[in-house]
């Protein structure tokens, strides 16, 4: 495999700016349709925290950006190159490894999200990069991705490795980025959008929704996870959950 070319480096640089540019408008429009639905559904919550909003688009943009590239390298090297484990005939393994490989892409990212989590919350670095985050208190539907550039990179590079590792279909990849923004932004909301009775339930004991992400952003030292609660159960960082 020898060095890119001129136009391989310009397709790659094209295919950076397009995911930067689709990960950018993908956010604005969830979060603002998330938002939207706040406003229908909690009229007020939000008032007084226009300065904070807008705090909270412009970091998420600059993370779009961070996001864009590694994602950028994924799309140029599975369609360019075929560097990538992404596939799309279905027939290629067993029916069996879509669901497999979608839950395996989603535990990972969440093992990786706990432990840098944790690891942002270290003092220094907590001050350094992480408190960017921890100033949307309480967080809006903007506020999923308002991360200083170091959180933003620690948070860009999981999925775009999985996929060079681990062969996924390209509809199951395309529903972990459905889960990862949808979760992402109903978690920051600053109230509850499932039922309590799930929330509540046996299989609520073991998810994530606002009613734990918020109890984070309360009290800072607890509740880490992503998607699920495995991590913060075995290690002791639970609290259970707030009532936004």
């Amino acid at each position: 495999m020898g060095p890119l070319s001129a136009p391989g480096l310009w397709a790659l640089l094209a295919s950076a700016l397009a995911m930067t540019a689709i990960v950018g408008l993908r956010y604005l429009a969830t979060s603002g349709l998330f938002a939207l639905v706040t406003q229908r559904v909690r009229p007020g919550l939000y008032r007084g925290m226009g300065a904070q909003i807008r705090r909270e688009i412009g970091y998420s943009l600059l993370s779009a950006a961070i996001y864009g590239l590694p994602a950028g390298i994924v799309a140029w090297g599975w369609q360019a190159r075929g560097w990538t484990r992404i596939y799309t005939d279905a027939s290629a393994y067993p029916a069996w490894w879509m669901p497999l490989s979608l839950v395996l892409f989603l535990f990972a990212h969440d093992t990786w999200f706990y432990w840098t989590h944790r690891w942002m919350h270290v003092p220094r670095v907590f001050r350094l990069a992480h408190a960017v985050h921890h100033q949307s208190r309480p967080p809006t539907a903007w506020a999923a991705m308002s991360f200083h550039p170091i959180e933003a990179v620690t948070g860009a590079v999981v999925i775009p490795a999985l996929v060079f590792l681990v062969p996924i279909h390209v509809a199951m990849l395309g529903l972990v980025l459905t889960i990862m923004t949808v979760m992402g932004i109903t978690n920051h909301m600053g109230w509850e959008i499932f039922p309590r009775a799930l929330v509540h339930s046996r299989l609520g004991h073991w998810l994530i929704t606002a009613s734990h992400h918020h109890r984070h952003h309360e009290h800072y030292r607890c509740n880490y996870g992503l998607y699920f609660r495995f991590w913060d159960h075995l290690c002791g960082t639970d609290r259970g959950l707030s009532a936004p």
